[in-house]
């Protein structure tokens, strides 16, 4: 059984900063693309980060160079740097990972933590 917890939310003043958190435990072959998204509330949950295991980054148009996704690929845990945050930056935020289960079915299956607390104040 695969596992994602994140850790890291908090409360903070507008222009502060935060490192959030994701770590994937269980039972697993591989992990692949591991990533943050957050929900704004009565939105959709929008995109923020994504990092594959080789290090490549993709970033939400909006992060605008303040946010910074990093990998431990040994611990298996997700980071994502958030400075200059801003008060719209408040939804929660989440971690999904790709994660292949079983050596005997190639492709990976999404899953995704419960997520963490973010709240950013003016």
């Amino acid at each position: 059984q695969v596992q994602l917890v994140e850790s890291g939310g908090d409360t903070v003043q507008a222009g502060e900063s935060l490192r959030l958190s994701c770590t994937v435990s269980g039972t697993f072959v591989t992990i692949g693309t591991m990533g943050w998204y957050r929900k704004p509330p009565g939105k959709y949950r929008e995109f923020v980060a994504s990092i594959k295991t080789d290090g490549a980054t993709n970033y939400a148009d909006f992060v605008k160079g303040r946010f910074i996704i990093s990998l431990d690929n040994d611990k298996n845990i997700v980071s994502l740097q958030l400075n200059a945050l801003e008060p719209e930056d408040t939804p929660p935020y989440f971690c999904p990972a790709e994660v292949r289960v079983n050596v005997y079915i190639p492709s990976p299956l999404d899953y995704w933590g419960r997520g963490t607390p973010v709240t950013v104040s003016s």
